[in-house]
């Protein structure tokens, strides 16, 4: 469930607030509303943490001798580390200046390299002495074409250009256009070459440096962690709201903060606040959209909280607390796409030892564990009951696992059909395997979007809107049929179908009809029927698009079967490429590696789907039917940091 939260302001002196910070930061209870301090040690701190954070990129991608690296664990007084930081971005920003330069310099000899060795000053001695050269480069082919009152000097050519230094400090007006002047370098070519090898020593002595300080890199990450937190605390000290806003001289004014506390912790707070001598005070929060979200659930449903910590999924202060049916659903969808019982057991095994490992160590085991121990034991039973193992063709299975299976959806049963009891028979050739499969996806899609349906029902049920819930979900429950009769079998399931005498598929085309007009009346129900019915009016395209929208949201669900599927062609493939290497002992080895190297794949693959699918409907389906948006953020109350 989403706790409830106060919003509560805290009003002390100014003289004391960096001690009721400090107090408020031991306590872990408040959540603050978004500040923006502003102080010249908060700049400090922040460039501090710039320059730890680039030192942290830099020394982290050199690789130590084993001699250093034994010495690698040092201390840093937080002013050595500061100077330390400094000094390795200044190094950094001035190894990229030399590559610059050494660029610069190259690409520079690199414009003189058929002219030779070219030194400026001897070009400026001669011009002292009346004697003024120009560089020139011509095509071959036009050299000769040059006019002979026009003095030169042949450098030197090949195939394509000659070049010629030209007598004088103007170009005559005769030379041909083709002839370019080629400007003098900065330096001659001897410096530039000089230049360059002083900068690659430069950089060399840059990186034995960056060596020596390498050693510091884990001082650096504690330094820059330490950081972290002190920004935190003087961005609140600093934006505290103050009568003297622009001066700290005010000691006996006034300052504030506020902020959420949940509401079972409130006397907590209210008795630690009055010990402080903290003037507060709380009121219901008026903006849901500014109130932080607390999620509390019992051991099992937390389960799920590394799944939406890692996708950053939140809901709203005012949206509901689905981790139940996030788990749950998520946990059948996780077995569906993984598919196959012998990747589960691995994945079982394989966290069961971890887990084991950390308390026999005595650590704590990684929220992850129990939710991957769980969605691995899913996996296997959805591989037993469809009769999937690594892939493995049916003959080669022993009998009392295939006896596991579950028929109408087992592999073991592929090429067996089953004719549905109001069915006669007749020109109908049955449902098979795969269409059973589909079935289940659908039904899976009407169940979890019938939640959410239910739910809105619940939260509307003291306003005529809840008819427009109804509506919706009836109008899924309709659309069912219809999706088990355009995508399954449009001959098993047709609008004549009569089941005990009810005309099943009829009465499920009127569900739709139904739903729809109770959506279309009740849907923007706010107190007046007339202005909800204009409302849908005037959103009509919308509005029917919804109920396309609903057809397409259970065919969404297929996925579940399709992506699967994919999963065993893949294993199955695996197989047959290693399965002849297997009888050969000398090819044995490769064989094993093959099967290793593709069901490893096969599986990261499997979870990137999950990811992509099985988090899908979930967060966009489901979500959008129950009405969330996940606009929530997380309650994240200002706390000493756990080391």
């Amino acid at each position: 469930m989403i706790e409830k939260m106060q919003k509560v302001s805290i009003v002390v002196l100014n003289r004391e607030r960096e001690e009721a910070l400090k107090s408020l930061r031991k306590l872990g209870l408040v959540h603050l509303e978004p500040l923006e301090g502003s102080s010249e040690k908060l700049s400090a701190y922040k460039e501090a943490l710039s320059n730890a954070v680039v030192s942290e990129s830099i020394l982290g991608e050199v690789k130590l001798p084993k001699e250093k690296g034994r010495k690698a664990v040092l201390t840093l007084s937080n002013e050595n580390a500061v100077k330390l930081c400094a000094e390795i971005v200044q190094d950094a920003d001035r190894k990229k200046q030399l590559l610059d330069e050494i660029s610069a310099d190259v690409a520079e000899l690199d414009r003189f390299t058929l002219w030779g060795s070219v030194n400026v000053e001897d070009f400026a001695y001669l011009k002292e002495k009346g004697i003024a050269l120009k560089l020139y480069e011509v095509p071959a082919s036009k050299y000769l074409e040059i006019d002979e009152s026009i003095n030169t000097v042949l450098v030197n050519n090949d195939k394509k250009n000659v070049r010629f230094l030209l007598l004088g400090d103007e170009r005559p007006a005769n030379l041909l256009p083709e002839a370019f002047e080629v400007p003098f370098p900065r330096c001659s070519t001897v410096e530039l070459e000089k230049e360059i090898e002083a900068y690659k020593k430069e950089i060399a002595k840059i990186e034995e440096n960056k060596i020596e300080k390498a050693v510091y890199l884990s001082a650096i990450k504690d330094f820059k962690k330490k950081l972290e937190y002190d920004i935190e605390f003087e961005n609140v000290n600093a934006g505290m709201g103050r009568e003297d806003s622009k001066s700290d001289s005010s000691e006996n004014g006034l300052a504030w903060i506020q902020g959420y506390v949940p509401e079972l912790n409130m006397e907590e707070f209210k008795n630690f606040a009055k010990e402080n001598d903290w003037a507060v005070a709380w009121q219901e929060p008026e903006n849901p959209d500014e109130v932080p979200t607390k999620l509390k659930n019992n051991k099992i449903v937390s389960m799920i909280y590394p799944l939406t910590d890692f996708l950053g999924t939140v809901p709203g202060y005012a949206e509901y607390d689905i981790s139940g049916w996030f788990l749950l659903f998520f946990t059948i969808f996780f077995g569906m796409i993984f598919g196959d019982g012998g990747y589960g057991l691995l994945v079982t095994a394989a966290f069961v030892i971890m887990t084991l490992v950390n308390v026999v160590k005595g650590k704590k085991v990684p929220a992850l564990y129990p939710l991957a121990i769980l969605l691995g034991v899913a996996t296997a039973v959805w591989g037993m009951v469809t009769c999937t193992w690594f892939g493995l063709d049916v003959k080669y299975l022993p009998d009392w696992l295939v006896n596991l299976s579950i028929p109408q959806i087992s592999n073991a049963c592929k090429d067996q059909t089953w004719m549905p009891f109001w069915c006669d028979g007749t020109g109908v050739e049955g449902l098979t395997t795969d269409k059973f499969l589909m079935i289940w996806c659908f039904s899976l899609a009407l169940v979890q979007l019938s939640v959410a349906h239910i739910k809105a029902i619940f939260r509307n049920i003291k306003s005529l809107k809840a008819l427009g819930d109804f509506g919706s979900m009836i109008q899924l429950w309709g659309m069912l049929y219809v999706v088990l009769m355009m995508v399954v079998d449009g001959d098993i399931f047709n609008l004549g179908v009569v089941i005990g005498g009810i005309p099943v598929g009829m009465v499920c085309v009127g569900l739709v009809a139904v739903g729809f007009v109770l959506s279309f009346i009740f849907a923007n129900y706010e107190g007046n029927i007339v202005e909800s019915i204009m409302s849908s009016v005037k959103n009509i395209i919308s509005v029917l698009l919804g109920v396309v929208n609903v057809f397409s949201d259970i065919v969404s669900y297929i996925r579940l079967w399709a992506v699967g599927l994919a999963g065993a062609a893949i294993s199955q493939t695996v197989n047959e490429m290693a399965g002849p290497m297997l009888g050969h002992f000398i090819f044995f080895i490769f064989a094993i590696i093959l099967l290793v190297f593709g069901h490893g794949l096969n599986m990261i693959l499997n979870l990137l789907s999950v990811i992509v699918h099985g988090v899908r409907l979930n967060t966009l389906e489901f979500s959008t039917h129950l009405g969330m948006s996940w606009s929530g953020f997380k309650y994240e109350p200002f706390s000493e940091k756990a080391e």
